[in-house]
């Protein structure tokens, strides 16, 4: 049996998104066990802790220069303090606009390696091969240019939608996902998904926020499109680093 390092993963941004996080890192370890030529056993799991912590929207603290219990930092620092007490040393934070806070976050706790969602999936689809992509996100992820610095720096090109397609986008992510009228999550995602492949061809979209794929699942509107879940990517990552595995084989 695999010796394997403890990780955690910080979710509550919300929480569906951080619980589905864990069916992922699941997933991700099992694919780890059998590719290792291992039989898929519970006690071959790496002990793995989700914090689901209530924290201030990520999008709306970004609009705002101001101090205050608005901003989400503090609660992200206080759980991630958790997680580093109960042994992690890697943490995931499943949540990609709440990732602006990712240089703060991982300054004061320079002994937990904390990993980049937006930097492992441009790795990824570059070495897939992919030259530009399209992000579906939150406004705070646009804001901070989160994906585009990432696949800047991995050589890749990045279409933003248009203002009201990233309106369509908000509606469905909170008016859809986090209301749990996912039928709304669906008509919007996939309308803005499909006028980003007729706009700019068959690239790659990026599902750029948590909620995008929980209201994208099974949606026969967009099954021909090339999507891609920075979450899986992300649980994936958590995974390798769970199993002592540092870099992706290309």
């Amino acid at each position: 049996m695999a010796v394997t390092q403890v990780v955690g993963i910080l979710g509550g941004m919300g929480p569906a998104a951080g619980a589905d996080f864990v069916r992922l890192f699941v997933q991700a370890c099992a694919q780890q066990m059998r590719a290792r030529g291992e039989p898929v056993r519970d006690q071959s799991f790496p002990e793995h802790w989700l914090a689901q912590v209530p924290v201030p929207d990520r999008t709306d603290a970004l609009a705002s220069a101001e101090q205050g219990a608005h901003q989400p930092l503090e609660p992200m620092l206080q759980a991630l303090g958790r997680l580093a007490a109960l042994g992690s040393r890697a943490v995931a934070i499943a949540c990609n606009t709440a990732h602006a806070w990712h240089a703060n976050l991982q300054e004061r706790f320079p002994q937990v390696e904390l990993l980049h969602m937006a930097r492992e999936t441009a790795r990824q689809l570059a070495a897939q091969g992919a030259t530009d992509v399209a992000l579906m996100a939150t406004e705070g992820t646009y804001r901070v240019r989160l994906y585009e610095q990432a696949l800047a720096e991995a050589g890749l090109g990045c279409h933003i939608p248009l203002a009201d397609e990233r309106q369509a986008i908000t509606r469905g992510i909170f008016e859809g996902v986090k209301a749990g009228n996912m039928a709304l999550a669906e008509q919007c995602f996939s309308d803005v998904a499909l006028r980003l492949a007729q706009r700019h061809g068959p690239v790659t979209i990026i599902m750029g926020c948590t909620e995008v794929p929980l209201g994208l699942q099974g949606s026969a509107a967009v099954a021909g499109l090339d999507l891609i879940d920075p979450a899986q990517v992300l649980a994936a990552a958590l995974a390798r680093r769970a199993y002592g595995v540092q870099h992706q084989p290309h």
